[in-house]
């Protein structure tokens, strides 16, 4: 079945180009476009996408308000942000407001299908700049004890998925099965009570998480 993908975007030829090269892919179908937050707030109560390509500076409503009403009133779309900010408010902003993933214009066609693929896995996605720089930012937070009682495996696995590395590459690191990665993910989400990597991620930049085997992030 295929994705279905919302684009929003106030900028017409960019919106347009978007929805067309996307949308030439087999598995994502693009059911819908908003000029502005207030726009893709309803247009994604009509047509229920399962990941909104979202611009930030939009006028009536921006993209940070929207993917905030979106995850109250639609919790499961998925919101990865699409934009040419790298500032740390607007990281910061989008990500608290509940976005899977943040990418800069910059990104080529088959990065973008990629994460639109991804984000409707519920992975979080980062352009590589932004990664590093949350990563800046979280080492200059207070280190958190020992958090919701994880084992030093589950602490060591929370502070990989906050580096953003996948389970094949977090199996890799650590010379264990991706099984294994799997296993001890299911048991960090149902001690933290994170829904998806997302909250994970979150979390880790908002709390400087240090584990056994790697410095503090």
């Amino acid at each position: 079945m295929a994705i279905k993908l919302v684009v929003v975007d106030d900028q017409t030829s960019v919106r347009e180009a978007l929805a067309v090269m996307l949308g030439l892919a087999e598995d994502v179908d693009v059911v819908a476009t908003a000029t502005n937050g207030a726009e893709a707030v309803s247009v994604i109560a009509e047509h229920h996408p399962d990941v909104v390509l979202m611009d930030l500076h939009m006028p009536e409503m921006t993209g940070v308000e929207a993917t905030a009403r979106i995850q109250e009133t639609a919790p499961d779309v998925r919101v990865v942000v699409l934009t040419t900010f790298e500032d740390d408010e607007s990281i910061l902003a989008a990500l608290r407001a509940g976005a899977s993933g943040y990418l800069t214009k910059e990104a080529d066609r088959a990065t973008l299908l990629q994460a639109v693929r991804s984000a409707s896995l519920g992975q979080s996605v980062l352009d590589p700049r932004v990664q590093r720089r949350l990563l800046e930012l979280a080492t200059a937070r207070p280190v958190s004890s020992t958090p919701f009682n994880l084992t030093a495996r589950e602490l060591e696995i929370l502070g990989l998925i906050g580096e953003g590395l996948r389970n094949t590459e977090i199996a890799k690191r650590l010379v264990i099965s991706e099984a294994t990665v799997k296993t001890h993910i299911n048991n960090l989400f149902a001690k933290a009570g994170f829904h998806t990597r997302t909250d994970a991620v979150r979390y880790v930049l908002n709390n400087r998480v240090e584990t056994p085997l790697h410095p503090p992030l």
